[in-house]
């Protein structure tokens, strides 16, 4: 290992020397993920096993190798403690944590009693990089809100990866994340989206909760085939337990892609045919953007109005809901950290972000 590029709590970026060249490549130096909670703190001129799968197949994700152990530096063993789930579960890396809803945990009793949301607000989004524009959108309405990041295992496991929840948590925008399923890392781990949403209510004291996967979807480009399509299953879990689920639209008016120009495929099949009727879901009205904003998007977004009142005659079973954007492209400039969506930031792709900012204003407003 030849460098330390960051570090913060729970993972380090390095670089280091390949002892041989990625396949296909001539690449022998790269950037690699350490979460040093599983693997000790590596430091300059240590020995690190390395994965490089996903950078020898040239997918993206940051990317990044990820170090898998330091031979000659391996942690101490953890210290005893209470807690008894495993993430990652049968995994050469599964964790063994203290879960929130764990027989162990203080919070037990609370989370053996708790059955309802009591009407909290549930923003369900598919792709990681909604959060900070759910949040802005959010904090634009009422800055005062407590907001949870619930944390799925549709993607990246370690909530360390997150350098969005980790920003918006130090800037104070997220009162705490909760990892659920086979993610690991939060501020509190769940065994399910349904433990996790009631601690975010009963334990963190949310006032609104967001659930969406981390950072690295997985897509296949078939209907069925994404990573994404559980979000019609998490809307019902917050419908069961007498929250108020809102489906966050994926949105662009850049995308290349057909399937994903206008509303998301991904977003109308979840939607039309996974969600239960009864979901609230926000549309933004681009028709009410200031014209000093459109000025700095790199594409007018206001053309997919027509576009989407088709689109979105598939989902006659929710309750659509028509949000006025003004202030919002403000608030999403003021986000803490960067804003980015396949590799597409802020003012290429407008789209993207004031939609799930216009699913923050009216969540906020419930």
């Amino acid at each position: 290992m030849t460098t330390i590029r960051s570090t913060r709590p729970g993972y380090t970026e390095v670089e280091a020397d390949l002892d041989q060249a990625l396949p296909g490549t001539t690449i022998t130096h790269i950037r690699a993920v350490a979460y040093t909670e599983a693997v000790g703190d590596p430091q300059v001129g240590d020995t690190v096993l390395l994965n490089v799968s996903a950078l020898a197949k040239r997918l993206g994700t940051g990317g990044f190798g990820l170090v898998v152990a330091l031979p000659d530096a391996l942690p101490a063993d953890p210290p005893e403690g209470p807690g008894h789930l495993v993430k990652d579960r049968y995994s050469p890396l599964q964790t063994m944590v203290l879960g929130v809803d764990d027989q162990e945990s203080e919070h037990h009793e609370t989370l053996a009693h708790a059955e309802s949301l009591d009407a909290m607000p549930v923003l369900v989004a598919d792709l990681h990089s909604a959060l900070p524009a759910i949040v802005a959108g959010i904090r634009a309405e009422n800055p005062d809100l407590r907001i949870a990041y619930v944390l799925s295992d549709g993607a990246a496991l370690p909530a360390r990866f997150s350098q969005a929840a980790a920003g918006l948590k130090d800037a104070g925008w997220l009162e705490g994340t909760i990892s659920t399923g086979q993610s690991w890392g939060a501020d509190l781990e769940a065994v399910t989206i349904h433990t996790g949403l009631l601690a975010a209510k009963h334990v963190m004291h949310a006032d609104i909760a967001i659930v969406a996967q981390g950072p690295g979807n997985l897509g296949t480009g078939t209907k069925y085939g994404y990573s994404g399509l559980v979000t019609g299953e998490h809307l019902n879990a917050a419908a069961l337990l007498g929250g108020v689920p809102v489906g966050v639209l994926r949105m662009s008016n850049a995308d290349a892609r057909g399937r994903h120009f206008g509303v998301s495929h991904h977003s109308l099949t979840s939607l039309a045919e996974i969600a239960r009727p009864g979901v609230r879901i926000p549309v933004p009205d681009f028709s009410t953007l200031a014209e000093a904003d459109r000025g700095e998007m790199e594409a007018d977004p206001s053309g997919l109005d027509e576009v989407t009142a088709a689109q979105l005659t598939t989902l006659h079973m929710h309750k659509l809901v028509d949000v006025d954007l003004d202030g919002l492209w403000t608030a999403l400039k003021s986000s803490p950290v960067g804003l980015s969506t396949m590799g597409r930031r802020l003012p290429a792709d407008a789209a993207a972000f004031l939609a799930a900012a216009a699913a923050g204003r009216m969540a906020a407003g419930l």
